[in-house]
Formats: C-alpha cells, sequence, structure tokens
C-alpha cells in the first residue's frame, strides 16, 4: 500500500515539475541552416541537427494571467546560462501568474548557420509568433507577450524590440503575426558594440575584424524609436562585465524617444539579479519588476 502510494507521489511530483519543450520551428522550416538548405540532405546529418526550442514553464490555470514572457538566457552569444539566468526567472515568473518560456536558440557560433548574426534574431522572432499563434492553447493573452533578457540574451531582447524587419521567411498566416513583443524586461543587458561593448558577446556574434557601421548597427541603443516596446532594465553599478553604461545609453535613447519604462541601477551585485539574493537593497529589484509588470497587465 504505501509502495503504491509512494510512487503515485512519485508521478504527481514528476508530472508538475516537468517541463514542456516546444518545437515552435515548422518542421523542415527552420531558415538559415546550412544542412536544411542542403539539396543532399542526408540522414545522419539531419540527426545532428539541434533545432532551437521552448522550454514551458506554466503556472496552474486558476493562477495563470494573460500575460507571458519569453525568457533569453545569456551567455555571451557562446554558450546559454540557463539555471539562474533563465530558469529560476521562468520559477518566479510563475509565482505572479505569468506564464514563461525559456528559449534555447542558436549560438552565432554554431557551424551550421550561413548567416551568423541573424540567427539569434530569427529564433526569438519566431518563437514570440509561436506563442501568439498558440495563445488560446495555454489561456494567455497573444497582446501581452513580453521578453526577459539577461546580459547578452538582454542584447537579442533589444535587438527584436527595434529590428522591425522579419528574418522567419515563414508564409502563409504566419506572416500576419508580429515579431515585437509587447514589452522587455532586461537584467544587466548588453546594448553597446563600441566603447562599453562585453567583447566577448560582440566577437561571437560579429567576429573579430567588424567595421565601425556594423557595430553601430549592432549597438541598440542607435536603434530605439517612438514604437520601441515599453522597457524596465536593471543594473548594478559594480558590474565589471557588461558596464551599467549600457543601461543607461539604452534608457537615455527610450527617453529622447519618448518610450515609456524604468531603469533601476544598484550600487552592488556585480554581474548578476539572482531570484535567490538575500542583499537587502538589491533584493528590491523583484518587488519593482512585479509592480511594473503589473502595470503593464492593467495597462
Amino acid at each position: 500500500m504505501r509502495k503504491g502510494i509512494l510512487i503515485l507521489l512519485i508521478f504527481i511530483f514528476n508530472h508538475i515539475s516537468a517541463q514542456e519543450k516546444q518545437m515552435f520551428w515548422p518542421k523542415g522550416e527552420m531558415p538559415n541552416s546550412k544542412i536544411l538548405a542542403s539539396k543532399t540532405k542526408k540522414k545522419k546529418e539531419l540527426a545532428k541537427l539541434k533545432e532551437p526550442e521552448l522550454f514551458a514553464f506554466l503556472p496552474p490555470i486558476k493562477e495563470r494571467k494573460q500575460m507571458s514572457v519569453i525568457i533569453i538566457p545569456g551567455g555571451g552569444y557562446s554558450k546559454l546560462t540557463y539555471d539562474e539566468g533563465a530558469f529560476q526567472i521562468a520559477k518566479w515568473m510563475n509565482t505572479l501568474g505569468i506564464s514563461a518560456f525559456v528559449l534555447n536558440y542558436r549560438l552565432p557560433i554554431s557551424t551550421d548557420l550561413i548567416q551568423r548574426e541573424i540567427a539569434p534574431l530569427q529564433d526569438i522572432q519566431a518563437s514570440i509568433k509561436y506563442i501568439r499563434k498558440n495563445a488560446e492553447l495555454w489561456k494567455i493573452s497573444p497582446n501581452l507577450v513580453g521578453v526577459v533578457g539577461t546580459s547578452a540574451g538582454g542584447h537579442l531582447a533589444t535587438s527584436v524590440s527595434n529590428i522591425t524587419k522579419d528574418y522567419t521567411n515563414l508564409k502563409g498566416d504566419w506572416t500576419t503575426i508580429s515579431t515585437i513583443p509587447d514589452f522587455a524586461v532586461l537584467f544587466c543587458p548588453v546594448i553597446d558594440f563600441g566603447e562599453y561593448a562585453h567583447k566577448g558577446s560582440r566577437e561571437s556574434l560579429l567576429g573579430e575584424n567588424v567595421s565601425t557601421e556594423k557595430i553601430k548597427e549592432y549597438s541598440m541603443q542607435n536603434r530605439v524609436t517612438e514604437k520601441t516596446p515599453p522597457t524596465i532594465l536593471f543594473h548594478n553599478q559594480d558590474d565589471t562585465a557588461v558596464p551599467p553604461m549600457n543601461s543607461i545609453l539604452y534608457y537615455k535613447a527610450m527617453t529622447k524617444n519618448k518610450v515609456k519604462g524604468a531603469m533601476f541601477i544598484f550600487p552592488k551585485g556585480g554581474h548578476r539579479f539572482f531570484v535567490t539574493d538575500k542583499d537587502a537593497l538589491s533584493e528590491n529589484w523583484k518587488k519593482l519588476c512585479a509592480d511594473w509588470l503589473e502595470s503593464i497587465g492593467n495597462k
């Protein structure tokens, strides 16, 4: 009897804690792939192809709000820092009743790519379309889909917030779905690729010998317009990996273009904003973020 109860409890726990993986590119339609573009595709090559995916974290249906977020992990465009920089944030979002999807995007250093610098953007654009297209399935709104970016993930979040060209190449009714998020939350974001650049992110995305024009193009403070979605930024003054001037430059551009938002720079904390942080001052980011998100949801 006890053994049966134990097995039942294990089953229930696994059912609750397991997160569903969503393959958001329609089968065979992922662009910018040498393998999929090849006319002589082999089964072995297709088996090696790692397609991007979303990890879905959904709050209980009774607590679920209309808002959802796609969390874009950092890692300097050379790896993905999932744990504290994505999964923990997703679980925290669930406590607010917000559905969260963690994006596993293609890294620009992948040898399968035809054009390296647009692959991450293609994946976040396609994932936004996918969530809006299937919003009814999860009982969420297609008009309250935001992005959350940490570090280099913040660069990708601001890229999709400001680059209006649709790079997904999807056809049919997909073309009617916007790729621009409804809001953005940024933690220690990489913004500038010039003076205040995180060189690792810049080199992984654009290569080593990048032109001045390309640097300006991919410095996201230069892409802000009056159509940039509302954005909240969090940074730490003692961040030596990504200087807080990155957030300051972006917020300055937001202010110039009358984009609604907020910015908070804390005196210490380094290059991190963890849900588990216990610092009396920097821990306030959670209440500030929750209050701001509630104001967006009530717009």
